[in-house]
C-alpha cells in the first residue's frame, strides 16, 4: 500500500516515515519478484490457462496495493489472454473496483459501456445483476437518482454483490434514492411493502422510522429520523458530496406531500405538524416557492399557506402551444429557402 500511504502523508493524514516507505516498496518488490516467476514458469511449462492465472494473479496484488496505473495495464495483458466472455466480465468488474476506490467516473463510465457491449456477445445472468448494482451506484455517485433507485430496485432479490458493500447498505441505498425519486403508490408497492427490504430495513439505524413516517404521514417522527439519517450520509463517501443537494430533495418531497392535502392551511399547523417553530417553517417554505420548488404562496398576515397546485391539463396545452409555435417557425424558415 506504498502509493496510498504517500497520498495520505501528502494530505498530512500520517505522519511521513521514509523507513516504513522503503520497507513497504521492498515488499511489494519481493512479491512482483515471486509473480514474475510465476508467469515465466507457466509460459514455459504450462497452457495457456495456467498463463492467464498467473498474470491474473499479478493483476490482483496491484489492485490490492492501489497501484491503479500498474494494476490497470496489467489487467490488459490479462485480457489478452482471456477467452470465455464470463472471464473478461469478471475483468472489467475488477477496474470497476479501482475505479470506484478512486472515485475515477471516467474509468467507471467507460468501463460499464464495455460491459455492456460484452454482454451482447453472451454472458450470464448473476454477472448482469452485478452490473446492474455497479450502473446503480455510478449513477447515483453521478447524481442521477432516478436511474439509480430503477436500477437498485431491480437487484434487491438478485443482490451479489458483496465486493461493492454488504446487503444493508445496498437496501439503504435503494430506500434513500427511490424516497426521492418514485411517487407514493410506487413507493408503496415497491419499498414499504418489499420483503426483501422489510426483512433488514431494521437494522439500519433510522432508516425504517424515516421510510414510514414519511409514508404514513408521521412528520414530527419524520424529522427526528432525518437528523439521524443524515449523518449517515455525512459519512457516506459516494453520497457525502451530494449532502446538501439530497437534503433539500428530501424536504421538497415532504413538504409537498404535506401541501397536497390543504387548499390552504395555516403557517402554525403545519408547524405543528413537522413539530418546528413558525419562523422555521416560513422561512424554510420560502426559499423554496423562490426556487420553483413548491408550488403555493405565503399570506403572511394571515399566516395562511394557500396552494397552487400545477394543472397537468393546462401544462400540455401550452407546451403543446409551445412546440407548435417552434415548428411553424422552423416550416418557414425551410419555406423561405426552398423558395430560394
Amino acid at each position: 500500500m506504498a502509493i496510498l500511504y504517500e497520498s495520505l502523508c501528502s494530505s498530512a493524514v500520517l505522519e511521513f516515515d521514509e523507513k516504513v516507505l522503503d520497507a513497504m516498496r521492498v515488499r511489494i518488490d519481493e512479491e512482483v519478484k515471486k509473480l514474475d516467476e510465476k508467469i515465466a514458469d507457466a509460459e514455459e511449462n504450462l497452457g495457456e490457462s495456467e498463463v492467464r492465472e498467473a498474470h491474473l494473479a499479478k493483476s490482483l496484488f496491484y489492485i490490492r496495493i492501489g497501484d491503479k496505473d500498474k494494476a490497470l495495464e496489467q489487467l490488459k495483458v490479462t485480457e489478452g489472454k482471456t477467452v470465455a466472455v464470463g472471464q473478461r466480465m469478471d475483468l472489467v468488474f475488477y477496474t470497476l473496483q479501482m475505479g470506484f476506490f478512486y472515485m475515477d467516473f471516467d474509468l467507471i463510465s467507460k468501463s460499464i459501456d464495455k460491459a455492456k457491449k460484452l454482454f451482447e456477445e453472451g454472458g450470464d445472468w448473476e454477472r448482469k445483476n452485478r452490473l446492474k448494482v455497479y450502473e446503480a451506484l455510478y449513477c447515483m455517485s453521478t447524481r442521477n437518482f432516478k436511474k439509480a433507485a430503477d436500477l437498485f430496485l431491480d437487484s434487491t432479490s438478485t443482490f451479489t454483490t458483496y465486493d461493492l458493500f454488504p446487503y444493508d447498505t445496498f437496501i439503504f441505498y435503494t430506500v434513500l434514492t427511490s424516497i426521492i425519486s418514485l411517487d407514493r403508490v410506487s413507493l408503496k408497492q415497491k419499498v414499504v411493502d418489499a420483503p426483501e427490504i422489510l426483512t433488514v430495513i431494521g437494522k439500519i439505524p433510522y432508516l425504517s422510522e424515516f421510510m414510514n413516517s414519511l409514508y404514513d404521514c408521521q412528520y414530527k417522527s419524520f424529522f427526528s429520523a432525518f437528523a439521524g439519517i443524515a449523518e449517515h450520509i455525512k459519512l457516506d463517501r459516494y453520497l457525502n458530496s451530494h449532502f446538501r443537494y439530497f437534503m433539500r430533495e428530501i424536504r421538497t418531497v415532504v413538504y409537498s406531500q404535506f401541501l397536497e392535502s390543504y387548499k390552504s392551511v395555516t403557517v402554525e399547523a403545519m408547524a405543528n405538524a413537522f413539530g418546528v417553530t413558525v419562523d422555521f417553517i416560513d422561512l424554510e417554505l420560502s426559499r423554496f416557492i423562490a426556487a420553483g420548488k413548491l408550488h403555493c404562496k405565503i399570506d403572511k398576515v394571515a399566516g395562511v399557506l394557500e396552494t397552487n397546485l400545477p394543472d397537468a391539463k393546462n401544462a400540455l396545452y401550452q407546451a403543446t402551444i409551445k412546440q407548435g409555435d417552434f415548428l411553424l417557425n422552423r416550416i418557414q424558415k425551410l419555406s423561405r429557402v426552398i423558395d430560394l
